[in-house]
């Protein structure tokens, strides 16, 4: 294990201890102006199904392109929930829809890195570090935003909620770890493969003591595919195939758990924030998103995580009260999925996708983006959507319209920010 992990590891143990009722942190000093204006990221580990969350429902080559697991149309059993006639969110968003409606919920679809890996692993650490491309760039890019805002930094001032320190916040600006519900049980720091290998190389041949941990990583295995095992999967594939797909999504997860406790943490950072107003910068991340099999339509495995995503979010926003006017929240994912549907009912690692971003001073209502449509002629390698926003022209966009950040901390924060058309995204 590198140290560096370890003292990762460390951070967030140290976190997992730290209070989240009514009174944490209860007794910091005021906020000031600096922190006034609020930027939470929610990161679906997995790789989220853009074109199933914001559907092209209107486009028959999307219904073609997935006769099992095209979302039906508004107004039909299980539809799509209609937003302009053309795009259709997905039913399991409802609680979202007041937000839509309030013109304070935007999609970007079409969105995501122009590194064009596959690799759940090396995309994550491209748009945490937000450096596609460059796997050295030694700090993630919430921490550089961090260090540009103005103001004195506080020891709350970024916060985590999850089992680990994410890569998003590493670096020199101070950051607390917080565990969360949805941690309980769930994924852990043995399911991500940089520390897995570390503590591998340490106890996997110790004479003493290799035989007990590999017999305790075997049991945490089957364990861990028996909780996120999916209804109705095994009668899709055979139990090699559905072993196969459960490890993988435990390994994209990268130690985060299932959205199933996000609406308690959602609730108790709105209380946190409530009760600290320095508090300013927040991250969570969700995993399960990884649907190579059983993904369903307007129900089964992807409505399963969508709906406490959307009860979470909704929650969130109505927790905040009057801070919520001076609040984005953006949901992003490694990369999206196949236009087409696969064998197992599921779609595969694809490339451009739907960002999220909702907030009171949001120009919501609308699906932004350089949409192109899903005729062969327009996809990405003739498979997936292509990517026609850069994500960090998304982020730069908030860090200096809603963080008033100027060219130089942009410059600062977003290394290599690519020139490109602005999107109305911000009121």
């Amino acid at each position: 294990m590198e140290r560096r992990d370890f003292l990762t590891l460390l951070a967030a143990g140290a976190g997992s201890m730290a209070p989240l009722g009514r009174a944490a942190w209860a007794a910091t000093a005021p906020a000031s102006q600096d922190t006034r204006r609020k930027l939470v990221v929610v990161m679906l580990r997995g790789a989220a199904d853009g074109l199933n969350i914001v559907a092209p429902v209107a486009d028959a080559d999307y219904v073609q392109a997935r006769p099992n697991i095209a979302l039906a149309a508004p107004g039909k059993d299980d539809g799509a929930l209609d937003l302009d006639g053309y795009f259709g969110l997905h039913p399991a968003l409802a609680p979202l829809m007041p937000l839509w409606q309030e013109h304070k919920l935007a999609f970007i679809h079409a969105c995501g890195s122009p590194d064009p890996t596959r690799s759940h692993f090396d995309a994550q650490d491209y748009m945490e570090s937000a450096t596609p491309g460059i796997k050295t760039t030694p700090d993630g890019w919430m921490n550089r935003l961090a260090s540009a805002l103005p103001g004195m930094s506080t020891p709350t001032r970024t916060l985590s909620i999850g089992p680990v320190l994410p890569r998003i916040l590493a670096g020199p600006a101070p950051a607390v770890n917080l565990a969360s519900v949805a941690s309980a049980g769930k994924a852990g720091v043995l399911e991500r493969p940089a520390l897995a290998g570390g503590f591998d190389k340490l106890y996997l041949g110790h004479p003493r003591y290799g035989k007990a941990y590999q017999d305790g990583r075997e049991a945490r295995r089957e364990v861990m595919a028996a909780a996120e095992a999916q209804p109705g999967m095994q009668a899709e594939t055979s139990s090699g195939m559905q072993r196969n797909f459960q490890q993988e999504m435990l390994a994209a997860n990268n130690g985060a758990p299932l959205p199933a406790g996000f609406p308690d943490d959602a609730a108790r950072l709105a209380t946190l924030m409530r009760n600290d107003p320095n508090i300013q910068l927040a991250f969570f991340a969700l995993g399960g998103w990884d649907t190579h099999a059983g993904q369903g339509a307007g129900t089964g495995q992807l409505a399963n995580r969508l709906s406490p995503l959307a009860l979470g979010l909704a929650q969130f926003a109505k927790r905040l009260g009057p801070m919520f006017n001076d609040t984005v929240v953006m949901v992003m994912s490694e990369f999206g999925r196949t236009v087409r549907e696969n064998g197992n009912r599921g779609t595969d690692h694809g490339h451009g996708n739907a960002m999220w971003v909702m907030g009171g001073g949001v120009s919501g209502g609308k699906v932004l983006g350089d949409w192109r449509g899903l005729s062969a002629g327009a996809l990405h390698e003739g498979r997936d959507v292509p990517v026609t926003t850069d994500f960090r022209a998304v982020l730069a966009q908030v860090a200096e319209q809603h963080l008033r950040l100027d060219a130089r901390q942009l410059a600062q924060v977003f290394p290599g920010l690519p020139a490109g058309s602005r999107l109305a995204l911000l009121g």
